[in-house]
């Protein structure tokens, strides 16, 4: 189970004030690519699934991204601030990640993959198809004995702004994150739907 506060930025401003704030603690930022599949009659949102690939980039002058990780994501819940999902993650190579976007038939022959096998065998998938995806910078904090994750997502109609934290106590590191953001003048909202909804919706979130 991923447990992880998640809270929402209104704008770039409050954005770069916050990473402003947290320099001092930067450890690296991330260039993720995310993008994501579905079965072809539904199958995996119609049960509150995602399968995902995301390529990941460490620096901003790789040519390459570094590594690729397919995950699965099911049963997600998100209230005041606090998201829990069921979630499996493996490695895959990148170049075969690129050419399951091109081809999605070509996931679903990975044999040595527990995602793919549960794909499959719990929700019914003979067929995938790409469903498209987005762009995320990450600038990771090590803050206060916390890991702090600064999101800039660029969707193809707008950016949003999230902050998350995955954590072990959720409620107490929930109010670590909002009193350090209140006492530094950051507006934020609790993050109401995932990443993917967004995407998925087609619109960003209402303020």
């Amino acid at each position: 189970m991923e447990v992880e506060v998640k809270v929402r930025l209104p704008d770039s401003t409050s954005h770069q004030k916050l990473s402003t704030l947290l320099s001092p603690f930067h450890t690296k930022t991330l260039l993720q690519e995310n993008v994501f599949f579905d079965g072809s009659d539904s199958q995996l949102s119609s049960n509150l699934a995602v399968l995902r690939l995301r390529f990941i980039t460490t620096t901003a002058t790789a040519t390459a991204p570094n590594h690729c990780v397919l995950s699965l994501k099911a049963q997600p819940v998100i209230s005041q601030g606090i998201s829990r999902a069921q979630e499996l993650e493996e490695p895959m190579d990148p170049t075969l990640g690129r050419a399951c976007i091109a081809e999605p038939w070509r996931l679903l022959s990975v044999t040595d993959s527990a995602i793919v096998e549960r794909v499959k065998q719990e929700f019914g998938v003979s067929g995938l198809v790409c469903l498209g995806g987005f762009r995320n910078v990450r600038s990771v904090y090590d803050w206060q004995g916390l890991k702090i994750e600064v999101d800039e997502t660029n969707f193809d109609f707008g950016t949003c702004y999230e902050v998350e934290c995955e954590t072990g106590d959720p409620e107490r590191d929930k109010k670590v994150i909002e009193r350090f953001l209140e006492d530094n003048g950051i507006g934020f909202e609790y993050s109401q739907v995932s990443k993917f909804a967004v995407f998925w919706s087609g619109k960003l979130p209402l303020s």
